[in-house]
């Protein structure tokens, strides 16, 4: 359950002018932080006190995920799932009056983001990580943050448009991926005969098909997107209609810690029912990012403004169809 109504008893900003959208979208998280914060600190939960004694929130990012999380030009993280974060970091210095809290950042990979997580390493994983009733077995997930779709990258030359067009040929994906996992369930269900091979993080995936090491790239859409922004003969390669799963994006966060969670929910809740959360996907899917300018001209989805009105921390694919 979320604090809808907890809000209401905030005293928080219904309209601004345009220059003070930002401004308004923090303060209306930092209500609603205010308003569940003082159910959270009468069970103190482990990642609370953690913070409050060691004045440090640990940050797990990913270095090549664009545009959710990945390095600038000064290797600093930058994206759409960092900037999320750091709204939860500036209301977390003022409800918990932290004013000097402290961010710790670890990069985080596909193979060692959930373990991080799991062990309490990392307090707030701002990657690429879909939500899964699996992965929810290990670790929790706050209210979705993107909806993707697992497509196939290939050459067009390959002639592969949809999965039968796979029978018997080399798929690549990237390894600890939710697509992995669907593949190799789609090979045994359609009895394709698929040799599956794993990349160590999505660049070399996509070198694999670069230099026909494999047929097709199963991976999230929107990586595939970015990774071929970066590609100078994108126009040889092709992103197949066809879907092999929904994939909600959250952040992860340690699993039992129900009060830490509704605190980080709040921010984001807020975000939404602000209209922040529109220039924040602007900026980072229909605009030009650093370091090199690359514009993903990526309109939000459906799916996505589905969620952003109502917010779900479902893990469950067939919610977002």
């Amino acid at each position: 359950m979320f604090p809808g109504a907890a809000i209401d008893r905030c005293t928080c900003p219904s309209s601004a002018p345009a220059r003070r959208v930002r401004r308004v979208g923090r303060l209306i998280g930092v209500c609603l932080l205010t308003a569940v914060t003082q159910g959270a600190f009468a069970q103190t939960t482990d990642t609370l006190k953690k913070i409050r004694e060691t004045g440090v929130i640990v940050i797990g990012y990913r270095v090549g995920s664009i545009p959710f999380s990945y390095l600038d030009a000064t290797l600093k993280p930058i994206g759409y799932s960092m900037d999320l974060c750091m709204r939860v970091v500036d209301s977390l210095r003022q409800t918990l009056t932290l004013p000097e809290l402290k961010v710790k950042l670890v990069a985080v990979t596909a193979a060692t983001r959930i373990p991080l997580v799991a062990n309490g390493t990392v307090d707030l994983e701002c990657g690429v990580t879909t939500h899964t009733l699996e992965r929810r077995k290990l670790e929790s997930f706050t209210v979705t943050t993107f909806v993707a779709r697992s497509r196939l990258l290939s050459k067009k030359s390959a002639g592969i448009r949809t999965l039968d067009d796979l029978r018997g040929r080399t798929v690549v994906s990237t390894v600890g991926t939710t697509s992995i996992q669907r593949l190799t369930a789609i090979n045994a269900e359609r009895a394709l005969g698929m040799r599956i091979i794993i990349g160590k993080d999505d660049a070399e995936s996509l070198r694999m098909v670069q230099t026909d090491r494999a047929a097709a790239f199963a991976m999230d859409d929107v990586l595939l997107y970015s990774l071929l922004a970066d590609v100078s003969d994108h126009q040889a390669f092709t992103i197949s209609s066809e879907t092999l799963s929904v994939e909600p994006y959250a952040i992860a966060l340690g699993k039992d810690d129900p009060a830490f969670k509704t605190l980080v929910d709040a921010v984001i809740i807020g975000l939404f029912r602000s209209a922040e959360i529109d220039i924040l996907y602007r900026r980072w899917f229909e605009s030009p990012i650093p370091p090199n300018g690359m514009n993903l001209q990526l309109p939000m989805s459906p799916a996505l403004r589905r969620v952003i009105n109502a917010p779900t921390d479902s893990g469950d694919p067939r919610h977002y169809e």
